[in-house]
């Protein structure tokens, strides 16, 4: 992932459409049309439970949180023009990296507590957290065996500490809170001398790729596919239950200067041990990008397919200090935007370089749930039903149940709440009630031409700010 704001020609644009997977750092993401439903029955139904979950808790953390900076992203000379930006530590692009690469000599999040992390994602009305096992910079946030540049190496003065494996203490306390676990693994290792080795074609200047061509050195290429290989089976076999494999860096894939790592031998010998494995490999398309992943947007109309827009709390997918994050009322028009169309929200929030989440995250965290905890019956489990996101209302449905919720976002606290609303549902409705209010009589409404016009009771009009959203509950037959 990455920190750089989205352009506005780059907004909803798929990734078959864009010329490349990735610009000014901003992955682009697949079409309807790339995907592949799967056959194993199994699989289609984990598909099915995905989009019951609706909203995720994502983190990008590592050694990178200490400055602050964007992760990763920094390293390589080629995206330098917009990774660059905020540091000012180093101006030598080869003492930049020397100096990036040892920040794990400084790490030691000795505040960090895994329970703490799954009470307030319980709270905040999270169903799965996504976390970075690793970013392209090839740091192992897990006790590998595969490399010393890990969480738990002696280098990392973390080491000793009795949650130094944090990979393993989170999964372990995110489940222990019901939470599904979504594991991130970057297909890229900027760190390993399989993938940016010494001595190649491209000499110091680094990119997103390999140093060297694989088809040259295919001995090479190999000893990276079975790193890679390695590093996912110990995630997939010593971590417990690991419901998606959330695999970034899609420029490693077939046909991008011969960077096949063979991901289908990996992740069908996963499915072996965990059969309900769904796999993310984002911006490739094909049999094993189950789910689909806008960055940093939302898609501008409803998508059939499984898919999940990973965005951030703040300006940032690492931590910055003094971040702006987004307000609560903010976040729950962005998850209603999206549950609308059909997908989920993976929020993203960087945890501090000591251990703790930021206050102002935790704040809006809390917000979140609060909200859901009323509100929530509108949002998991349902699915998208037309008209889906229109104007200022969101709607959602849960067609066994013969329910269909329509929220009207509320711009802001100062605007009017009016004697009546025109809901653009073109259905046929039996009783409409308000959720979430005290007010349990069905109210009053006049089906016309244009939608439903109902009428809000006094008690509501005369709210003194008007709400997140009003939520009506529109019972159809």
């Amino acid at each position: 992932m990455n920190d750089q704001p989205i352009k506005d020609t780059e907004l909803n644009v798929p990734h078959d459409q864009q010329p490349a997977v990735v610009q000014d750092g901003v992955h682009n993401y697949s079409s309807e049309e790339s995907w592949v439903k799967p056959e194993d029955p199994v699989l289609l139904e984990r598909l099915e439970w995905f989009k019951d979950q609706k909203l995720g808790l994502m983190m990008h953390w590592g050694p990178y949180s200490q400055l602050g900076v964007v992760e990763s992203w920094a390293l390589s000379d080629e995206d330098g023009d917009w990774s660059r930006d905020g540091i000012d530590w180093q101006d030598d692009p080869q003492e930049l990296k020397r100096e990036y690469f040892d920040l794990n000599k400084t790490f030691n999040p000795i505040r960090f507590q895994p329970e703490v992390w799954a009470d307030l994602a319980s709270e905040g009305g999270f169903r799965y957290l996504n976390f970075t096992t690793k970013h392209h910079d090839g740091f192992c946030m897990w006790d590998t065996h595969t490399t010393n540049y890990r969480i738990t190496g002696k280098d990392t003065p973390f080491h000793r500490h009795k949650y130094a494996d944090i990979v393993g203490h989170l999964f372990d306390a995110f489940r222990a809170k019901g939470l599904a676990i979504s594991a991130y693994f970057s297909k890229a290792d900027w760190h390993t001398p399989y993938y940016w080795a010494d001595g190649m074609e491209r000499g110091q200047h680094s990119w997103r790729g390999p140093t060297y061509d694989p088809h040259k050195y295919p001995w090479l290429w190999e000893q990276f596919v079975q790193f890679t290989h390695d590093q996912i089976t110990e995630l997939l076999t010593a971590y417990g239950r690991i419901d998606v494999l959330w695999l970034d860096a899609g420029w490693v894939r077939p046909g991008k200067r011969g960077q096949d790592i063979r991901l289908g031998e990996v992740v069908d010998r996963a499915r072996q041990h965990q059969p309900w494995l769904l796999a993310a490999d984002r911006t490739v398309g094909g049999a094993y990008e189950n789910i689909v992943t806008p960055e940093q947007t939302v898609p501008e109309h409803p998508m059939s397919i499984p898919w999940e827009s990973c965005v951030t709390m703040g300006t940032s997918f690492s931590f910055r200090y003094e971040d702006q994050y987004k307000s609560v009322r903010e976040l729950v028009h962005l998850l209603m935007e999206i549950v609308a169309k059909g997908g989920n929200l993976a929020l993203n929030v960087g945890p501090q370089p000591d251990g703790r989440l930021p206050e102002g995250a935790i704040h809006r965290i809390k917000g979140l749930g609060a909200w859901l905890n009323v509100y929530g019956e509108a949002v998991y489990g349902t699915r998208s039903c037309e008209p889906a996101y229109t104007g200022n209302w969101a709607f959602t449905a849960k067609m066994p149940e013969h329910k269909v919720y329509a929220s009207h976002l509320y711009t802001d606290e100062h605007t009017s709440i009016p004697a009546t609303h025109l809901i653009p549902y073109k259905g046929s409705v039996q009783s409409i009630d308000l959720l979430g209010e005290e007010i349990t009589a069905s109210l009053i409404f006049q089906q016309t031409a244009e939608g439903i016009e109902v009428h809000l009771p006094l008690a509501v009009q005369n709210e003194a700010q008007a709400p997140i959203a009003h939520v009506f509950r529109l019972h159809v037959q």
